[in-house]
C-alpha cells in the first residue's frame, strides 16, 4: 500500500481479496500490522478468511461450530502448505475464547458472523490497540422482504455496540448493491437461491407480493467496520 511505513504490514496476500469478500474490507484488513502477530477469525466456515490472513500473520485460528466447514478448512491449509492456521470447534457466542497460541492477538475478524456477544468478546480478548473488523448485515438486506435477518444492524445500533463494548469506532460505512429487473421474471431468478430459505422463514412470499406490487429490486446491504480497543 503506498505510503506504508515497514511497521505496517501491506495488505495480506493475496493481493486481491478471497471470493466472498469485499475489496473495501479487505483493504482494511491489509492496513492492520500482522506481521509477527496473531488473528482470530470467527465464524470461519470454510476457512477462506483465515487462509488468506496465514501469509500475514504469525498465526491465525479459525473457530466455527460447523465441523464439516472446518474439515474443508484443514484440507484447504494442508492443500497450501500452511503450516501456521488452526481451525478449532468452538462458539463464538461462548464466555470464554482464551486460546492457546494466540498471546499476540491484535486482530479479531468477524465476517457476516456478528451478534452483541460477539463484539462484546471480541474486545474482552482484544489487548489495547487491538482490532475487531467486521462485516455484518445492514438492516436494508433483503428490504424488499419486509423482514431485516435478526443479525442485522443499522449504523447508529452496531456503533452503540462497539463503544459500548470499549472499541473506539474508526471505521463504519454502508455497503450497498441495489439490482434493479426489468421484469419479475428476472427478479425471480436472482433470488431463486433463496427461495428455500425464504420459503421457510415466509419471507419468499412477502418477496412475491412486493413483485407483485410493481416492485423490481433486490437489497444487499452490509456494514464495514473497524473498532480499536482502547
Amino acid at each position: 500500500m503506498p505510503g506504508s511505513s515497514p511497521a505496517r504490514r501491506t495488505a495480506p496476500s493475496p493481493a486481491s481479496a478471497p471470493p466472498g469478500v469485499s475489496e473495501r474490507f479487505w483493504a482494511l484488513l491489509g492496513a492492520e500490522p500482522l506481521a509477527g502477530h496473531d488473528a482470530l477469525d470467527v465464524g470461519t466456515g470454510g476457512g477462506r478468511l483465515a487462509l488468506a490472513l496465514a501469509p500475514a500473520c504469525r498465526r491465525v485460528v479459525g473457530i466455527d461450530l460447523d465441523a464439516a466447514a472446518l474439515a474443508e478448512a484443514r484440507r484447504r491449509a494442508e492443500a497450501a502448505g500452511l503450516t501456521n492456521v488452526e481451525f478449532l470447534e468452538r462458539d463464538a457466542e461462548a464466555d470464554d475464547w482464551r486460546l492457546p497460541g494466540l498471546e499476540r492477538l491484535v486482530l479479531v475478524v468477524a465476517h457476516l458472523c456478528v451478534s452483541d456477544r460477539i463484539i462484546e468478546n471480541a474486545a474482552r480478548a482484544l489487548p489495547r490497540g487491538g482490532a475487531l473488523a467486521l462485516v455484518a448485515f445492514h438492516t436494508d438486506q433483503w428490504r424488499e422482504t419486509g423482514r431485516p435477518s435478526r443479525f442485522a444492524y443499522d449504523e447508529a445500533r452496531l456503533r452503540e455496540r462497539l463503544a459500548g463494548a470499549g472499541l473506539a469506532v474508526e471505521r463504519l460505512e454502508v455497503e450497498r448493491d441495489v439490482q434493479r429487473f426489468a421484469s419479475v421474471e428476472e427478479a425471480l431468478a436472482a433470488a431463486i437461491g433463496l427461495e428455500e430459505k425464504w420459503r421457510a422463514d415466509g419471507r419468499w412470499f412477502r418477496y412475491i407480493k412486493f413483485l407483485e406490487e410493481g416492485g423490481r429490486t433486490l437489497t444487499r446491504a452490509h456494514l464495514i467496520a473497524l473498532g480499536r480497543r482502547a
